[in-house]
């Protein structure tokens, strides 16, 4: 994976540290007694112990993402298509169902045109952004579904070595197997927003997802708890064997909301709702 700023694919900046200026956001915590997400009003950075350690954490896990997706110096495929500025309903229903098919529980089987594209990327967002990517066996079965076979092969092992890191699953809280501790649950999980295609041809696309990230650990005991980020990931696709495959990426802050002044849920709340609400099959 090819970035210009450093970071990997994962949780990065929190939506505090926004390029907005003047803008500060002000997050309330409840005052549950022995929760990891109460206590009194977070004070600045400097003085919050708790921050301290998630900034630790995530810049181990963008250190680690980005050394197993690194591309080699490969630049962003540009197809053969038009590059014009997206319309403002770009990403706009358009009354086409969700593909129907799944290859290995992923979304597969996409059209071979704008929409599809845009669908597949939004789709493999979500399935390299969860928290399986850091268990061995569900990691390979994503990445041989949605990066192209010739791509897959190469990355395999090196994300392999990334994820499986045993001081790196440590420091974001998790064990040597990648699972979460007795009593907590590791919550990845991305949220795609809107979608637009930068370039397109008949063998090739480039797909920009706008998106949230959820990171982190709830329970009681969590001493990295659940934080927000924002991301917008670009995807070179291709299509091979009647699908588009991921062949490279590029990702990037924001662009950034600001957040407004609301009570943190519990930590109960927190994984009561991750197990829940499912997830969704995205289509234009």
């Amino acid at each position: 994976m090819s970035r210009s700023d450093g970071h990997g694919f994962g949780d990065s900046a929190r939506a505090d540290d926004g390029p907005y200026a003047g803008g500060q956001t002000r997050t309330r915590l409840p005052d549950r007694p022995g929760d990891p997400y109460g206590g009194a009003r977070r004070g600045g950075r400097s003085s919050s112990r708790s921050l301290v350690t998630v900034v630790a954490v995530v810049v181990l896990l963008i250190a680690a993402i980005a050394f197993a997706n690194r591309s080699g110096g490969r630049s962003p495929a540009t197809g053969g298509g038009t590059a014009d500025k997206p319309k403002a309903a770009a990403t706009a229903a358009t009354g086409k169902q969700p593909v129907q098919t799944k290859t290995d529980g992923i979304p597969s089987g996409f059209a071979h045109d704008e929409q599809g594209a845009q669908s597949a990327a939004a789709n493999y967002s979500v399935a390299l952004g969860s928290a399986d990517m850091f268990r061995a066996d569900q990691r390979h079965r994503i990445v041989n579904a949605v990066y192209a076979p010739e791509v897959a092969a190469r990355r395999q092992s090196d994300l392999d070595s990334a994820y499986s890191s045993e001081k790196f699953l440590s420091n974001i809280g998790l064990n040597k197997d990648g699972a979460a501790p007795a009593g907590q649950t590791f919550i990845s999980r991305v949220v795609p927003v809107g979608t637009k295609i930068t370039s397109v041809s008949t063998s090739e696309a480039t797909v920009a997802v706008w998106y949230t990230s959820l990171f982190g650990l709830s329970g009681e005991a969590s001493t990295n708890p659940v934080t927000e980020s924002w991301y917008t990931t670009t995807y070179q696709l291709t299509w091979v064997d009647n699908d588009w495959k991921i062949t490279d990426f590029q990702q990037e802050d924001g662009p950034v909301p600001i957040g407004r002044d609301q009570k943190a849920s519990t930590a109960d709340d927190m994984t009561k709702a991750v197990e829940e609400y499912g997830g969704f099959t995205y289509a234009r």
